[in-house]
């Protein structure tokens, strides 16, 4: 632990990371959101449900699932959920332990994954996977992570944006994928309070091929050198620009108090990975540690987050 707690992970940081996410943020600062609201069929005595349409970077329209507290004319904290990589948004029903609590929850649609987003080549539904390395033999302004990364943003400004959220009761949370987004989402909208990221993916991409763990979630960049550099001339510069859409280097930026959940046996998204991006953090933080759970459900997690983000719910 005591190695895990000093590690400052090993993929390079690009010398024109802020440069880089400023230009990001000020190109997501041009787009109109165009939100839309439809209603669901799913419904609750308690809460609204609906489909929450908007426009990310490159124009494509981005979904959501958003439930909405019935609390009258008071205003509302909000949740922000993220989810694990290829996956979707999930149902409406196991969000609304959440909106019986008093959060309006937003669930996000990962462009180019399983559920109804567009994905920036303009196309609704999966391309599965493969967004690790999409756009990374392009200018470093097409990663597909960084359009995702945005669209987090985007989402958390819709939200703040209704007449019903508190914006100083706003929280985030997500596992695996779901982790790292939530990470980037707090560090790049600075009005995000508490986040609770499990096992975040996304995170010193050098460090996860050094330990030859190139598979499962991360096998794409495997493929990606086998096809594109199969003798590694160019390996530094690949992990240069990985640099960008790695969370640890986001780290830093983040302002709300963290709760992360790290499974020592993990090898899906290694425990030093996860490391390098919480021994980065500088806000209030702290760490549940699993020492033999891996990535997999934690017992007990469900308890310590409705725990952590009921101060959200209380702060009235």
């Amino acid at each position: 632990m005591r190695e895990l707690e000093a590690y400052a992970g090993r993929n390079p940081r690009p010398v024109d990371f802020d440069e880089y996410w400023s230009r990001a943020l000020a190109e997501l600062d041009q787009v109109d959101p165009r939100a839309e609201l439809v209603p669901a069929r799913v419904s609750a005595n308690f809460a609204d449900c609906y489909h929450l349409y908007f426009t990310g970077v490159r124009g494509a329209r981005i979904h959501a699932k958003y439930i909405r507290p019935r609390r009258g004319n008071a205003r509302v904290p909000a949740l922000l959920e993220f989810h694990g990589y290829t996956n979707h948004s999930g149902d409406f029903v196991p969000k609304l332990g959440w909106a019986a609590q008093g959060f309006a929850v937003a669930s996000l649609d990962c462009r180019g994954q399983a559920g109804l987003s567009e994905d920036s080549g303009g196309v609704r539904g999966t391309t599965h996977n493969g967004h690790i390395i999409r756009g990374l033999a392009d200018h470093p302004d097409q990663l597909l992570f960084r359009h995702i990364f945005l669209d987090t943003v985007q989402l958390a400004r819709v939200v703040l944006g209704f007449a019903e959220i508190d914006p100083e009761r706003v929280g985030a949370r997500g596992a695996s994928q779901g982790g790292a987004l939530t990470l980037a989402c707090a560090a790049l909208e600075p009005r995000i309070r508490r986040i609770a990221p499990v096992y975040p993916f996304l995170s010193d991409y050098q460090r996860v091929w050094e330990m030859d763990l190139a598979k499962d979630a991360y096998h794409e960049l495997r493929t990606f050198f086998r096809q594109q550099d199969p003798t590694h001339e160019h390996e530094a510069e690949w992990f240069r620009r990985l640099g960008y859409i790695d969370v640890q280097h986001l780290a830093p930026r983040i302002r709300a108090e963290t709760l992360m959940a790290i499974g020592l046996m993990d090898t899906v998204c290694p425990p030093s990975s996860q490391f390098a991006a919480y021994n980065k953090l500088t806000c209030r933080k702290n760490h549940v540690i699993y020492p033999d759970f891996a990535h997999e459900t934690l017992p007990g997690w469900a308890d310590r987050e409705w725990a952590f983000f009921a101060p959200l719910v209380e702060a009235t």
